[in-house]
């Protein structure tokens, strides 16, 4: 059974942690520490109103943040609120979910992937490469039931992903694909090694997230299987107007 999507959400929270939260009025504020947007963004965690929007926008810049809101499915009122605000929309994100065991039916070729924990060096220059930096293995590291992949093809390393497991749902970050090694299926066998461990650790799902511009990783997902299980998006305001309603 597909988990609900409050279920899959906070499998997210927890799957890709932040350093803190922090509780202000009907906010969760997040502290980043430069993790990205997801480790970074408020939401609303009781009705608001305009008259609430000061509040998370003065907490954020005091932790040192641009104001920056996480819009779930069913929060149309919120995102009308930071819409008339002047917050645009940025990233909208597609959770994909799939029972586990559709992936776990064929044999991973001979050493084509490795769980790992910690990551090795190799594995951190393929996410640097991608631009997933120190701050976003910081996040990894919060997380509690986890592993990293290692795809190897042709004999030399290809790809790596992070997949961490919550509630019965495994969640997986960060792939990545070395440039050369790309079209050749990296991706799929990343994603059956990360569905075999997750499944020796309780996971019944798996899931993943996908910004809707990436056509090609799209794609992959459907390829696989995958369904769209629900969405969110981000607003924050251009640079430069980001001072907090009200101050």
């Amino acid at each position: 059974m597909t988990p609900s999507l409050p279920a899959l959400y906070d499998a997210v929270e927890h799957t890709w942690p932040p350093a803190r939260r922090i509780t202000a009025g009907p906010w969760m504020l997040r502290v980043g520490l430069g993790g990205g947007k997801r480790v970074s963004a408020a939401t609303a965690v009781a009705d608001v109103s305009v008259s609430d929007l000061a509040q998370a926008e003065i907490g954020m810049v005091e932790l040192g943040q641009s104001p920056l809101f996480m819009v779930r499915e069913g929060e149309g009122e919120l995102d009308e609120i930071l819409a008339d605000a002047g917050y645009a929309i940025v990233d909208p994100v597609t959770l994909y979910t799939l029972p586990i065991g559709r992936l776990t039916d064929v044999p991973l070729p001979r050493v084509t992937a490795f769980c790992i924990w910690d990551p090795l060096a190799i594995m951190r220059e393929i996410w640097a490469e991608g631009g997933i930096g120190p701050a976003r293995l910081d996040v990894m590291a919060r997380a509690q039931t986890k592993t990293a992949i290692l795809a190897r093809w042709k004999e030399k390393p290809a790809g790596t992903a992070f997949v961490a497991v919550h509630d019965g749902v495994a969640m997986v970050h960060a792939v990545e694909v070395l440039p050369h090694q790309r079209r050749m299926g990296v991706a799929q066998w990343i994603m059956r090694a990360a569905a075999l461990w997750a499944a020796q650790h309780g996971a019944k799902q798996i899931a993943v997230l996908c910004v809707t511009e990436n056509l090609p990783a799209n794609a992959l997902y459907q390829s696989l299987g995958f369904s769209p299980a629900g969405r969110y998006h981000y607003r924050n305001k251009p640079q430069g107007e980001d001072k907090p309603n009200g101050s």
